[in-house]
């Protein structure tokens, strides 16, 4: 550890002499920092009241282990001043969204959060959508995740009769006769009735549905008193369905005012953050995220709200945030009365959100340390089967070609039981024609360790290769043989069902015996399996890059930059093979060179 701290003290103070002068000019106004690495990506995004106190905080003081982590790679920074803290809050929201920077809190669980959508057309109908556009739809949400807001649409399908077809149909469908449909395909539905249908949906999301529960109570009195039995069961079904989506939960506020409720908690360089979704008084959804943070806890959560609420036109009559946020340019920016409530039921409420981020935060923990348990347990377990004295990094080795074509290979890299995929490397084969396995290994072992030798790169404590004695034997050869290191390379053979089969180390001509279901196994099939999936996806990608340029680039008049061009406007290149003269047009291709590419990706 301390070796580590030097290390990093001694970088820090190269870097500071580097950026003292950039550092010095620094304005005492408010703005946005982005940080970048040695290859000019920006790596982090930053807002600041102040951008000379903000930055140069990271360049002095003593810092935890994951800002020492993000400062240990920061080797430049740009700053935009804005006008206010409002105007930061904006701008860095935008950065966030255009960089994608590596450090950053993102809304990322596969998602921008999901939206419900009333389209703005001649016959609205209703979608999930995740991005909200100026098309003067009503937007509904944000929902915490996509079977939420499946549930909704599909309850509010049954309700309201909108149409559910993207085009109009030539006759009525299914949807009509079971009454979920007026079909404008086929009758005139008067603007008025839409107007009312919208009116209602609105209504029920921002909370009235009491009322729809109240008269479907009333007409399945109705229909069970004239024994219309099976219809009263549907209408009993539909109230009961109104109410497991509608009210999860128990929490209720008399005053029916919508608001959201933040509660965050933060411990051991994460953050957990909790919204509880309140709408006419009642808490209707639930959002949550738990992630890594490299500032203070109280910014990264003002970050988190800025996102959450990014091009949200949905923004609540109320927000209320757990004291410590710093909420200077977070009224501006939202529109919202924002509040930090000290004492009472809001109070309560809020920390009854940050008690629920606690909770979420001490069960990624558990995870985490239960997962760190099995990867510990299998290295040790690996490290005693193959006979080493320690094991901490291994490096994979995989090839992909289609009979002999495009021959590419692929290098992972496992640093105790994790994947390190800043270190992954792609390989085109180069010296070897036709599928051979054992050459086209040959090849790499040799690039990439020669490499390692001249770069004084850190060298594995395994090196492990897909397949069985012929590709262990190729990369030993090259080890030893040529440039002088002894590294132990084991291989993990399959099975006529390829399926992985028998551990082999070294040139022994007997398999390891490894349990199949110990964890040690269960690391080397994890690995195997990430190397073969980084291999055939670099395949695939080269594959249809030389396709692409095989049949464009051989087109008299068509160069790098048309090349691009006609993708760029196409997408693809079914899409330019059946395009029209017209469409070419649209591309900024003339007719003349247009009927040369229709032709050649014709013939």
């Amino acid at each position: 550890m301390r070796q580590i701290s030097k290390e990093w003290g001694d970088t820090l103070t190269t870097k500071w002499e580097e950026l003292r002068a950039k550092l010095t000019l620094l304005p005492e106004k408010p703005g946005c920092y982005l940080m970048k690495d040695a290859e000019g990506e920006v790596i982090y995004v930053g807002k600041a009241k102040i951008l000379k106190n903000r930055v140069r905080s990271y360049f002095s003081g003593s810092h935890d282990g994951k800002t020492q982590l993000l400062v240990s790679h920061i080797v430049d920074f740009e700053y935009i001043v804005t006008d206010s803290v409002a105007e930061a809050l904006v701008l860095e929201c935008n950065l966030i969204k255009h960089y994608s920077p590596h450090y950053n809190i993102m809304l990322r669980d596969d998602k921008t959060y999901p939206y419900i959508k009333i389209t703005r057309e001649e016959h609205p109908r209703l979608e999930i959508v995740r991005k909200i556009q100026k098309d003067k739809a009503a937007y509904f949400g944000p929902y915490p995740n996509g079977g939420s807001a499946a549930e909704t649409k599909k309850l509010l399908d049954r309700l309201y009769p909108l149409r559910k077809c993207k085009k109009l149909k030539p006759k009525v469908c299914l949807y009509y006769h079971i009454g979920q449909c007026l079909a404008p395909c086929e009758f005139s539905i008067e603007e008025q009735t839409y107007q009312q249908l919208v009116k209602e949906i609105s209504d029920f999301l921002n909370g009235g549905y009491e009322k729809i529960t109240a008269d479907l109570a009333n007409k399945m009195e109705i229909e069970a008193a004239v024994m219309h039995f099976e219809r009263a069961a549907e209408l009993r079904d539909l109230i009961a369905q109104i109410g497991r989506v509608m009210e999860t939960q128990k929490v209720t506020l008399a005053d029916r005012v919508d608001r959201d409720v933040f509660g965050s908690y933060a411990d051991r360089g994460y953050i957990s953050i909790q919204v509880f979704i309140m709408r006419q008084g009642k808490m209707i959804e639930r959002a949550a995220a738990v992630f890594r943070y490299h500032s203070t806890e109280e910014e990264d959560v003002l970050s988190y709200i800025a996102q959450f609420y990014f091009e949200n036109p949905d923004v609540p009559k109320e927000v209320w945030l757990p004291e410590g946020v710093d909420m200077d340019g977070l009224q501006e920016f939202l529109g919202a009365r924002i509040t930090q409530p000290k004492r009472g039921k809001k109070y309560e409420l809020v920390e009854l959100a940050s008690r629920n981020a606690r909770i979420a935060l001490e069960e990624k923990f558990r995870l985490m340390e239960r997962d760190e348990r099995r990867t510990v347990s299998a290295m040790q377990e690996l490290t005693d089967a193959l006979g080493l004295s320690e094991l901490h990094r291994i490096e994979a080795f995989d090839n992909s070609n289609t009979q002999g074509t495009d021959p590419v290979a692929a290098m992972v890299v496992f640093v105790d039981g994790q994947p390190a995929r800043k270190e992954y490397r792609k390989f085109k084969i180069k010296t070897v024609s036709g599928p051979d396995d054992y050459a086209s290994m040959r090849e790499v072992i040799r690039r990439r360790y020669t490499r390692a030798l001249k770069e004084q790169l850190v060298l594995p404590d395994l090196i492990m290769v897909d397949g069985g004695k012929g590709q262990i034997s190729a990369a030993i050869d090259v080890l030893e043989n040529e440039l002088s290191l002894t590294i132990p390379v084991c291989g993990l053979a399959k099975d006529d069902r390829h399926r992985s089969h028998q551990l082999f180390l070294g040139e022994e001509a007997d398999p390891v015996a490894v349990d199949h279901s110990s964890s040690a196994f269960h690391l080397l099939q994890r690995i195997q399996d990430e190397v073969h999936r980084f291999a055939i996806t670099f395949h695939r990608g080269t594959r249809q890059k030389n396709s692409l340029h095989s049949l464009l680039d051989d087109i008299p008049g068509i160069g790098e930059a048309r090349r691009k061009q006609l993708l760029r406007h196409f997408g693809s290149l079914p899409e330019i093979k059946n395009a029209s003269l017209e469409e070419f047009r649209k591309a900024g291709i003339g007719d003349r060179l247009a009927r040369q590419i229709m032709s050649h990706l014709n013939a």
